[in-house]
């Protein structure tokens, strides 16, 4: 993320508290103005009302939701499902698969991520063989072949990195084992299984996506008919339940701290189980805040989002840079004391520096109330 010499602004006006996130006014809500997302500079406003209480709000910039398990076609290919949300950096499709894919499928746009929201199976690529189930990350590098076999009905959101990589984020002082080790990263492996289906008979077809559109390369053999391989690049698996979530009981992290993978104008971020702050005066919600230079994409994969109202595994929220947002009423009654000694979600995050357009396919399955849930009444 962005460094450099901010404008050096330290000072403070009326009442406010010492900290960020913890020991409030009473009554006031806390809104945070930040740069660069959670990285730069912020300034932390307190309220006299919750800073969402809009009566109306109309234009582009409104606060969307699609129901995604609504897109109920099952496609083939991964280059006919659904495109969600996409900018010149970043594509977001929604993919539902119910037997084995016909065609190998090759991206040659970038980085491909595959989050496996229902289902389980194999991967079969150039590297080998991988099982999947839900709940799993598989990452694929540019250029990679591969093509899933599922056991049964599939659900995948797709992360597409245009023309850029997947990293892991720098934990910093935190260590290179923090979030997960390492060590839990699955690769392909070139076993028994991965060999008979080496010999399986007939053409194949190979379906290449390059700058949006599809070439297709036929072979009267099967291509993934690789006997080894080494090197440090390659697809690796993980799964959300291997990942470790960073936490505090005296703060509320910021979400940038859940950071999974980045690229370069994007990353990706898990939501997953974790204890709530147990210090009387800590906020134990997400607080109120501009992230006026990111745009925020929220896929929920399953729990209970204790933040949201009305929202259910496989829907999308998007939230457009450029408004204030934060916990909706129900969860903000419980702004300093929850019932619950943990939360239970696990939900997929991506926070892109440039604005996401909506696809067609979202626009049919958009809940167009989205916008009037922070109301409370």
């Amino acid at each position: 993320m962005a460094k450099g010499d901010w404008i050096p602004v330290r000072a403070a006006q009326g009442v406010h508290s010492r900290q960020a996130h913890a020991d409030l006014p009473e009554g006031t809500y806390e809104r945070e103005i930040s740069k660069e997302g959670f990285f730069g500079p912020a300034a932390f406003l307190h309220h006299r009302r919750p800073p969402t209480g809009w009566t109306n709000f109309e234009g582009p910039l409104r606060p969307r939701a699609f129901d995604l398990a609504r897109l109920n076609a099952a496609e083939p290919s991964p280059w006919s499902s659904h495109v969600v949300l996409l900018n010149a950096a970043c594509e977001v499709r929604f993919w539902k698969l119910d037997a084995a894919m016909p065609a190998l499928a090759r991206n040659a746009d970038g980085d491909q991520l595959l989050f496996v929201h229902e289902g389980e199976g194999e991967l079969l690529c150039d590297y080998g063989r991988l099982r999947f189930r839900s709940g799993d990350y598989l990452y694929l590098p540019r250029g990679t072949m591969w093509r899933l076999k599922p056991a049964g009905p599939a659900a995948i959101l797709m992360i597409q990195a245009t023309n850029a990589h997947f990293k892991l984020p720098d934990r910093g002082l935190m260590g290179g084992h923090a979030q997960f080790d390492p060590a839990i990263l699955e690769t392909p492996a070139i076993d028994e299984a991965f060999k008979a289906h080496q010999d399986e008979p007939g053409e194949f077809r190979v379906e290449i996506k390059k700058r949006g559109q599809v070439s297709v390369v036929t072979y009267p053999y099967n291509p993934l008919d690789a006997v080894g391989w080494h090197g440090d690049l390659a697809p690796v698996r993980l799964n959300v339940r291997d990942i470790r979530p960073v936490m505090s009981h005296r703060y509320h992290l910021p979400p940038s701290v859940h950071s999974t993978f980045v690229s370069d104008r994007f990353v990706v971020c898990t939501f997953a189980p974790r204890p709530f702050e147990t210090d009387p005066g800590a906020l134990k919600v997400p607080f109120f805040h501009n992230n006026d230079d990111y745009d925020e994409v929220l896929f929920y994969h399953a729990g209970d989002f204790f933040s949201r109202d009305h929202i259910e595994a496989g829907m999308m929220t998007f939230h457009p840079s450029g408004f204030t947002h934060g916990p909706h009423p129900k969860a903000l009654k419980n702004m300093l004391a929850q019932p619950k000694p943990a939360t239970d979600e696990y939900a997929v995050m991506i926070d892109t520096r440039d604005p996401l357009e909506v696809g067609d396919a979202a626009g049919t399955v958009e809940n167009p109330a989205y916008v009037d849930s922070w109301k409370t009444a």
